[in-house]
């Protein structure tokens, strides 16, 4: 049944994108499920089956202030410092560490696909 505001994982491999990175700021969005002849399935797989090269997830439970710090961070990192995705993150990761923020709050995040 249709359910307004919910994106089903169907509806994201129905999806047609030609997106360069997604972002999910939330908690645990890098996790899936292991499914039997399929391997892992997931947001991650999910969004680049879609067309996403690059996807941005958490591995835990993050703190909000903390992922709110982050995100901005990451996203000053590529528009205004013209830093690609994964040396933006590199970057705002690197800014918290050293502003005295430990690891659980910041290391939760990584990027799957293309490398480059």
């Amino acid at each position: 049944n249709s359910q307004d505001g919910l994106l089903r994982l169907q509806d994201i491999y129905n999806l047609d994108l030609n997106a360069e990175l997604v972002v999910l700021s939330a908690c645990q969005t890098g996790i899936g499920e292991a499914v039997s002849g399929e391997g892992v399935v997931g947001l991650t797989r999910g969004f680049m089956y879609a067309g996403a090269k690059r996807v941005v997830v958490s591995l835990w439970n993050v703190n909000d202030a903390a992922t709110a710090n982050l995100m901005s961070n990451y996203y000053e990192q590529m528009l205004e410092e013209d830093l690609d995705a994964i040396s933006a993150l590199r970057e705002a990761q690197l800014k918290m560490w050293k502003n005295g923020e430990f690891p659980y709050k910041w290391a939760a995040f990584t990027i799957q696909g293309d490398w480059r």
